[in-house]
């Protein structure tokens, strides 16, 4: 929407769409929904960004009252629009459907939960630096200090993990972050079905920047992020963007094929020299440590094997039952 300033000279505020992923959030969107409105109404009367500027709540298949609530809340407020996914398809798929329906439709999209851990005040920070030339900005983490030890640790080892494994991400960076329209059109031409968007979005390239800030508790409602979802996601992410695991298990090969050389040296010289023993210990142990080194390299490939049978089917990637957008 133009503007004019001292000089006379018309400036376009930038239309910022705000994409919320949903599922199960019937408690805590709301809350949510009345603060992002809110932070828009006092960014567009600070002259930040349009009054057009809006929130895309995004249904992940929920099992609740979300839907409903999102209908309702778009009754009250036509800032905020709504699409539903036919069915539950997970965290990454009802982002992804939010920015490819926004891309069109806004000059920058943000994206953040709809339990509000990530502050949205950061928000503020990231539009500012979108207006000097940023086309990518991340939502960092400035601490950790809320989370139990066990979460911290492991968080941190699987960052660790990520960089070794050759991963490109940003270290205690989440799904919270803005992406301009450039950014946007880049994204929607990865058509990979086996989604990571932290790796993928460092990919992009383009001007990118940071903003630190603190993470909260959750407005309301649980976690949907328990820890197997989040080793699941984990396992995804690595094998998603690296081969080094198979490399691995290569080297582990070489390496004891090496020990099978030595051991077979021993045994040679002991049969010849007649002071073999039966050696039940040792052969139960090899035979079970063989074993389940097999059965795990045969895991990880399997895992590679099964993102390359999703990935060749070519099938979509979600598909949108109903839409609010008007």
């Amino acid at each position: 929407m133009p503007v004019t300033t001292n000089t006379n000279i018309a400036v376009s505020l930038p239309v910022i769409a705000i994409v919320v992923p949903c599922y199960n959030e019937e408690a805590a969107l709301p809350i949510s929904a009345a603060r992002l409105l809110g932070l828009l109404d006092r960014m567009s009367a600070d002259g930040m960004v349009s009054p057009d500027s809006y929130i895309l709540c995004c249904n992940d298949g929920s099992r609740d009252g979300t839907w409903s609530v999102i209908e309702r809340l778009h009754v009250e407020d036509r800032r905020l629009k709504g699409i539903s996914l036919a069915h539950n398809r997970g965290h990454q798929y009802a982002l992804l459907a939010g920015l490819i329906s926004v891309k069109d439709k806004c000059d920058a999209a943000v994206s953040i939960d709809a339990d509000l851990q990530d502050d949205p005040e950061a928000i503020v920070e990231m539009v500012k630096l979108f207006s000097e030339g940023k086309e990518i900005v991340y939502g960092v983490r400035s601490s950790r200090a809320t989370d139990t030890w066990f979460k911290r640790s492991t968080a941190h080892a699987f960052y660790t993990l990520q960089h070794r494994m050759g991963l490109d991400t940003v270290y205690d960076h989440a799904d919270y972050r803005l992406m301009s329209r450039r950014a946007l059109e880049l994204l929607s031409e990865y058509g990979e079905s086996n989604l990571f968007l932290r790796g993928i979005v460092p990919q992009i390239g383009l001007d990118t920047a940071i903003v630190t800030y603190e993470r909260h508790e959750r407005v309301a409602g649980e976690s949907k992020y328990p820890l197997a979802k989040m080793l699941s996601f984990s396992i995804d992410g690595i094998t998603s963007f690296s081969a080094k695991p198979i490399r691995i298990i290569f080297m582990i090969g070489l390496i004891l094929l090496l020990v099978d050389v030595l051991v077979a040296i021993y045994v040679f010289s002991a049969y010849f020299g007649h002071s073999t023993i039966s050696g039940w210990t040792s052969i139960m142990l090899s035979v079970w440590f063989l074993g389940s080194l097999i059965l795990m390299s045969i895991g990880v490939v399997g895992e590679y094997i099964g993102k390359i049978f999703n990935e060749v089917k070519h099938r979509p990637r979600f598909a949108i039952r109903d839409r609010l957008w008007d």
